[in-house]
């Protein structure tokens, strides 16, 4: 039982410490990362981006959203992919409340062709920095 145990041991931590870098996207991933403050400073000069916040309706109420940013939860993202097809040649910064969910859209933009920008932190960091949202 005790090699058993060791065994898992060894399976189990180098597979949480992959996992856990790999889910916040910072390892293996097809996109880029871009802080809250460069993609706020970004939007302001490059009219070449489009903003997509893969959270629900209900988190816009209580957190707000960027402004201009569209609406697809990530869950709903794969099935909806034809509605970004116009947004195809410009670079699309994609928010979620804390930067999980739009690490998972992310890496679904970026197969699918798009130019995929995770905006770490989500709306989370971006209220943080005091940066403009609407509601």
């Amino acid at each position: 039982m005790k090699n058993l145990s060791n065994i898992l041991f060894w399976i189990i931590v180098p597979l949480t410490l992959i996992y856990i870098p790999y889910q916040k996207g910072y390892i293996f991933n097809n996109f880029e990362n871009i802080s809250t403050k460069d993609a706020y400073e970004q939007l302001l000069v490059d009219t070449n981006i489009t903003v997509l916040d893969v959270r629900t309706k209900e988190e816009i109420k209580s957190d707000g959203k960027i402004k201009a940013s569209i609406l697809i939860p990530v869950q709903l993202l794969k099935e909806n992919l034809e509605l970004l097809e116009k947004f195809k040649d410009k670079k699309i910064y994609i928010y979620c409340k804390t930067g999980n969910r739009s690490v998972t859209a992310s890496r679904i933009l970026s197969s699918a062709g798009f130019k995929a920008y995770n905006i770490q932190g989500g709306i989370k960091n971006w209220k943080k920095e005091q940066l403009p949202i609407e509601y």
